[in-house]
């Protein structure tokens, strides 16, 4: 069979020798040379301002470097994070909280997965891309890892490769593809094809290089272009194994993490990193986080996105859980550099340092986020360091050479009384200076008593029945009240740095899982019921069961908000504000849009502007006031973008994009769309629908107006009849 892609629109085979326009290439990268000299000059002069804690705000200066924005190269997104170390901060400062209100719609594109796949397909779903700015487009990956590339001027399809993903895989983490990487050989000829390497890891495994103009395999990378992942052992179903996040490419070299499905089994696979020679496509080296002497265990996968330090050397893993999540009796120990911050050499995969966040983890408290790397104020001077927001609203903050903390971490001791055969860590690591983003605990005094003055007996009655001893309760036979959830705190969207004002800005989700230990004799005929997550476990004597907490009415059981937006003073150790993000629209009766917040899976983008972007749950996307956390404007989207949103400069426009296609673990609306905001443009301004009605609440309360006068209109026409046949009588 021979692979396709498409460019611009109509599908071409792949061909071995690429024509190549040597003039329109050299232009091409001459610009993006000026592009990337021109942001390591900034940086340069970023660190010089940092460094000698300067009070002037490079914001004015870049204000002063736009007033001509069309005589300058267009500003880039060339990571999954933003930059190679996930801070997710643009120096663009176009839009502001002065003129955020008068953002329209630039344009929208449909990936075509809502024609072209099964129902059953989409069904499983989570449209979680954040799109690539490089080599003059926008490259985005789709749920089935389609690699796309767009003109970011006005959406539309300049190439499409499609790596022919089967519909009938049955991914354990779902169809999803976070991003993809970027990678330019310097000791490739100018003009030449795959000079600009654009690399995706899939849902079934494979690592693919294309080239970031044309969409062409790379010929030379493994076979025509791809590298199929070898697991070490025989897989269960083809989708218990996958690739979700971004790839990343420096030194040469291209490092994949993996994505396993979790409690099917104790022996499950490993969570080897694996590093390829990013030209060839030969293995360069693996990395396992566990040591498997005298433990019976797989996973310690890194399924989150990684980071890289480009100048040390260094790539930064989030490592996940050992297998199984909530029964470790057969992996005894610390399982030191699973649940761990873990630095290695880019090129060798050698282990410089490690710093563990949970000790024998049992709550499948796995590092979900990206490793933020940024320069701080420490308050003793600047200081280069790692940032690792948790599950648990953890954020630690530890020296990028040597890996400890910046700050005291103490050691305290947690609850105890485990599951039969289980021997849990008498300790975990709890940071001292940088407070939780979240509260860490639950009472009965948090219970969500809706609707008033009737409450929630059924939530009063489930919680009433858990074991609930704070975080880190153990999981039991009983029913443990987890808190907060699997889900986070923060997960994959991880945190946002302002090197300019010091400030982390990250989302939250807020809501309780109900952790259930089945014993083996009852597990083997277990049938779940619905909303109930059951893990089998094999190999352990207990299985699992998990679900949220809700009340009869479907609410979570735990008051809102659901999901807030956190801003965070490093070094004064301070939360500076919390905003709730979302509302019910989407998913309450007639659109009732009561603003409790919505879960937060999703990251945001900070932007030197003084804004901060984010979607949520709800179909909209949002700006908040980065000094405030006032939520200053929101733009509809055709469904909710559970992605994290980028910002790009094109010809002098700054532009905000994100995914808007939905989620359906979360259980949305589904869509295939991509959407770019921008400023109105002489001429233009945003529609009285848009401000109307395309706002949070707006729906209802334009149904709630015409039913009322609709009504009226019933009435007058009730007493006229009425009228009429007193008359008539």
């Amino acid at each position: 069979m021979i692979t396709q892609h498409r460019v611009g629109g109509a599908m071409k085979p792949v061909q071995r020798s690429l024509t190549v326009h040597n003039q329109r290439i050299f232009v091409s990268l001459l610009g993006l040379r000026l592009r990337l000299l021109l942001r390591v000059l900034f940086r340069v002069l970023l660190r010089l301002l940092l460094g000698l804690r300067l009070g002037l705000r490079l914001s004015l200066l870049l204000g002063l470097l736009l007033v001509c924005p069309r005589a300058l190269p267009a500003i880039a997104w060339e990571h999954w994070g933003g930059d190679q170390g996930g801070t997710r901060f643009s120096t663009l400062s176009q839009i502001t909280p002065l003129n955020v209100d008068n953002l329209v719609g630039a344009w929208g594109f449909h990936t075509g997965d809502m024609q072209s796949r099964p129902p059953a397909a989409m069904a499983r779903t989570k449209f979680e891309a954040t799109p690539l700015f490089v080599a003059d487009s926008l490259i985005l990956c789709s749920p089935f890892n389609e690699v796309i590339a767009l003109d970011p001027g006005t959406g539309r399809e300049k190439w499409r490769y499609d790596p022919k993903i089967s519909n009938n895989q049955r991914p354990g983490n779902r169809y999803v593809c976070r991003g993809v990487a970027y990678w330019l050989d310097d000791k490739a000829a100018e003009g030449t094809a795959c000079r600009g390497r654009i690399f995706e890891g899939t849902n079934d495994a494979r690592v693919i290089a294309l080239d970031a103009k044309t969409g062409a395999p790379c010929v030379d990378f493994g076979k025509n272009g791809e590298v199929k992942i070898d697991i070490g052992m025989d897989l269960l179903w083809p989708g218990e194994f996958q690739i979700t996040s971004a790839p990343i490419a420096s030194h040469g070299v291209v490092v994949v993490g993996s994505s396993i499905s979790d409690n099917v089994r104790v022996d499950a696979p490993r969570g080897t990193v694996r590093a390829f020679d990013a030209r060839t496509g030969a293995p360069r080296w693996s990395f396992d986080p566990l040591n498997h002497d005298g433990i019976s265990a797989g996973h310690a996968n890194v399924w989150a996105p990684m980071s890289l330090d480009e100048a040390r050397g260094l790539v930064f893993l989030p490592t996940s859980s050992p297998s199984p999540d909530f029964w470790g009796g057969k992996r005894s120990g610390n399982n030191a550099h699973a649940n761990s911050v873990v630095a290695l050499k880019t090129e060798t995969g050698e282990l410089v340092w490690s710093f563990q966040i949970v000790h024998h983890d049992v709550w499948d408290y796995d590092l979900p986020a990206q490793p933020t790397l940024a320069r701080i104020d420490t308050g003793e001077g600047m200081r280069d360091v790692v940032i690792q927001p948790t599950k648990q609203g953890f954020v630690f903050v530890l020296d990028r050479d040597s890996g400890t903390p910046v700050w005291p971490v103490e050691e305290r001791a947690v609850p105890q009384g485990a599951a039969e055969g289980e021997k849990l860590s008498p300790t975990q690591p709890y940071p001292t200076h940088v407070p939780a983003l979240m509260r860490q605990e639950f009472s009965t005094g948090d219970i969500f008593k809706f609707p008033p003055l009737i409450g929630s007996p059924s939530c009063e009655a489930l919680l009433a029945s858990l074991r609930n001893d704070g975080l880190y309760t153990p999981p039991s036979t009983r029913g443990t009240l987890q808190f907060p959830m699997t889900g986070g705190g923060v997960n994959w969207g991880s945190a946002a740095f302002d090197p300019l004002n010091q400030i982390l800005y990250a989302n939250t989700t807020y809501a309780i899982h109900v952790i259930g230990l089945l014993p083996r004799a009852q597990a083997d005929d277990f049938t779940a019921p619905p909303g109930v997550d059951f893990g089998r476990q094999i190999g352990a004597p207990f299985a699992m069961t998990r679900k949220v907490a809700l009340s009869k009415l479907g609410l979570p059981c735990n008051k809102p908000p659901w999901g807030t937006l956190v801003a965070v003073d490093l070094k004064a150790g301070k939360i500076l504000w919390r905003s709730t993000v979302g509302t019910t629209e989407d998913r309450a009766p007639l659109g009732l849009a009561f603003k409790w917040g919505t879960p937060l899976v999703n990251g945001v983008v900070v932007t030197a502007g003084g804004l901060v972007f984010t979607g949520a749950t709800d179909a909209y996307l949002r700006a908040f006031d980065a000094k405030s956390g006032a939520e200053l404007w929101q733009g509809r989207l055709p469904a909710p973008g559970i992605a994290n949103p980028m910002t790009y400069l094109w010809q002098g426009e700054q532009y905000v994009a994100v995914a808007a296609g939905g989620h359906s673990e979360i259980g949305t609306s589904l869509s295939d769309s991509v959407v770019a905001f921008r400023l109105a443009r002489a001429g233009e301004a945003p529609s009285l629908w848009s401000r109307t009605i395309d706002r949070p609440g707006g729906r209802f309360a334009a149904g709630a107006t015409i039913a009322v006068v609709l009504l009226a209109l019933l009435a007058i026409v009730l007493l006229r009849w009425r009228r009429q046949r007193r008359i008539a009588a």
